[in-house]
């Protein structure tokens, strides 16, 4: 059925609902899925005579199933739908001058923006024109009760050339800046990635005045070899050289930003690259940061900020300078060749092109971004997604119930370069390890694969899959004993902040947390021989990716799944798998519903 056939209005909600209907001493689940609720409104005869089938019986069954409907309409008037229909294809593209094999969407690098509210259903129905499979994952959206549309291999079946896939989302109780990528093969370098934006509903007080428009601004370093070359290096067990340049929204010089004098605007700025720090700073301009991955934060005034790969910022600028055109500048940070790219903030009106000096920026001082990192604090006075403000979660005062501790590994297996967590690199299993969980498969992978320690000894592969318990609040220490800077980000959750260091993290390090506003985010750096603390609230059953953000590494092992794990079967814990979802590997034949 063609889900963008029907108007939002008669839509029921497309998260998969279960009512419980009890007939004769016996119970009779009925699924209400997105086709299926979409079949009931759009055949309204059989929909009668199904409803009425149905409510023959006693009546408790009547009352549950006129209250699950009930409940469907409420959900539908709360929460709206839109809709975007994406044809993902392979297409020339010359961002260093060039040409490239590149991944548009609708023709487009970087890809189409989505836009939403905090609640919004997203409706996203992908075809797949590659002649490779193909999947797109939601760097920051936490698609909560739902990991099965995640799109990461371990969760979801990938999108075969020729073919499609809905995906369903619902981007609950969010706001903020975020972004999709290609989470495939290393799609990830040759485009389809683009901005996520999710605003504040209605009526939800925000910390700052309607800027006067809103700009997406996506930053990354790239290469000018294809995709497929730089794969095929890594898949040969080889290291990739550094990158060639720097993007900003798919230009390397030339994106241009429009402003008109007086106003301010707000820049949405993303690291959708592939490894490298990156700082970013605007000529003779301050920006005053307003938002971290969907936090409000203090408003504290920056002259230039690190964005570290996988992160995203929201900043406030204000067009107050004299009418002409300013530099943009993006540059590299923590690399030994310095590489720098260049676009323009534009005045209306504006007949003089930027000149003098590209404004210079950190190069390789970590304490300088160390010190950026710990001044990035909660606004705990701001609503965040629901009205009430940010700073009442205590999270400082809720007892710990386990620690672990990650830390990055880099080797050699059977002569072949690798990555890994606590001494594990991971590898992909035949089929999707949420898809084995829902459909019992046994053999796909092993629960707790992979230490919650460091051993420190050689590399080896596995499928590392680590299980922690739902409502369960935990501490994870990432521990960094190489010269990189790294970055993790987590699906499915934000997490706080509470503190990083350099040297080796012990007990006693948490005498220096900050357990009042710390920042919460979902992707994280951890300096060089330096550790990163973070605490979470493990709110999200499902099966969760946590990955390097440095895209070869990730590629290469550094990455694992945390199997958020309760026995409850109750919707409210977890959704069932979704009715259209693809079943791929050892799923392949079986069912989403029960025949």
């Amino acid at each position: 059925m063609n889900l963008h056939s029907l108007s939002p209005s008669t839509h029921l909600n497309l998260h998969n609902q279960v009512c419980v209907y009890s007939y004769h001493s016996l119970s009779l689940f009925l699924t209400l899925t997105s086709s299926f609720s979409l079949f009931f409104l759009s055949h309204h005869k059989k929909r009668r005579r199904s409803l009425k089938m149905m409510t023959v019986g006693r009546s408790g069954g009547t009352v549950v199933l006129l209250f699950c409907l009930s409940f469907f309409a409420a959900v539908t008037a709360e929460s709206p739908y839109r809709f975007f229909d994406w044809n993902v294809t392979y297409g020339d593209i010359y961002p260093l001058g060039v040409r490239q094999q590149g991944i548009l969407i609708n023709g487009k690098f970087p890809g189409p923006d989505i836009h939403s509210v905090t609640n919004d259903n997203l409706i996203i129905n992908v075809h797949n024109s590659l002649d490779e499979p193909f999947l797109i994952s939601w760097n920051g959206v936490q698609n909560r009760r739902n990991s099965y549309v995640d799109g990461m291999y371990g969760t979801t079946c990938p999108i075969p050339p020729r073919s499609n896939y809905t995906y369903i989302l619902q981007v609950k109780d969010q706001i903020g800046s975020f972004y999709y990528f290609p989470s495939l093969a290393f799609h990830k370098a040759a485009g389809a990635f683009g901005g996520i934006r999710i605003l504040s509903r209605p009526g939800i007080p925000v910390p700052f005045a309607d800027p006067a428009g809103d700009y997406t601004v996506l930053i990354g370093d790239w290469y000018k070899s294809n995709h497929t070359d730089l794969k095929s290096r890594l898949d040969r067990g080889r290291k990739l050289p550094s990158p060639d340049g720097i993007l900003i929204n798919g230009r390397s010089n030339g994106a241009t930003l429009n402003v008109e004098q007086g106003k301010t605007y707000r820049l949405r700025i993303s690291n959708v690259g592939l490894q490298d720090s990156l700082n970013f700073r605007i000529q003779n301009h301050r920006m005053k940061l307003v938002e971290v991955e969907g936090t409000h934060t203090l408003q504290t005034m920056f002259s230039s900020l690190d964005v570290h790969v996988g992160q995203s910022y929201s900043v406030l600028i204000t067009a107050d300078q004299s009418p002409r055109d300013y530099y943009v500048v993006v540059s590299s940070r923590f690399t030994d060749k310095i590489i720098t790219s260049t676009g323009v903030l534009r005045y209306s009106g504006s007949s003089t092109p930027a000149s003098g000096p590209i404004p210079g920026g950190p190069t390789i001082q970590v304490d300088w971004s160390l010190n950026q990192a710990r001044a990035i604090r909660t606004n705990l006075t701001a609503s965040g997604p629901r009205p009430n403000p940010q700073g009442s979660y205590h999270y400082g005062l809720i007892p710990l119930i386990r620690t672990i501790v990650f830390g990055s590994s880099a080797g050699q297996i059977n002569g072949k370069q690798r990555y890994g967590v606590n001494s594990v690199s991971f590898v992909p299993a035949d089929t999707p390890l949420k898809l084995a969980d829902f459909l019992k498969i046994s053999g796909v992978y092993k629960i707790n694969s992979i230490s919650d320690k460091p051993t420190y000894g050689g590399l080896y592969l596995d499928t590392s899959v680590l299980q922690v318990d739902y409502r369960t609040f935990i501490e994870i220490v990432f521990e960094n004993q190489e010269d990189i800077v790294q970055s993790y980000h987590l699906n499915g959750y934000s997490f706080w902040v509470v503190g990083m260091d350099g040297g080796q993290w012990k007990t006693g390090s948490r005498n220096g947390y900050n357990l009042r506003d710390a920042v919460s985010r979902s992707t994280v750096q951890v300096y060089p021989k330096s550790w990163t603390a973070i605490y979470i609230a493990l709110d999200n059953v499902g099966m969760w990716n946590l990955r390097s953000e440095f895209w070869a590494r990730q590629y290469l092992g550094q990455q694992l799944y945390l199997r958020v794990f309760t026995s409850s079967t109750s919707l409210r814990d977890e959704y069932p798998i979704p009715k259209n979802s693809r079943l791929c590997g050892r799923a392949r034949g079986r069912h989403t519903r029960p025949l």
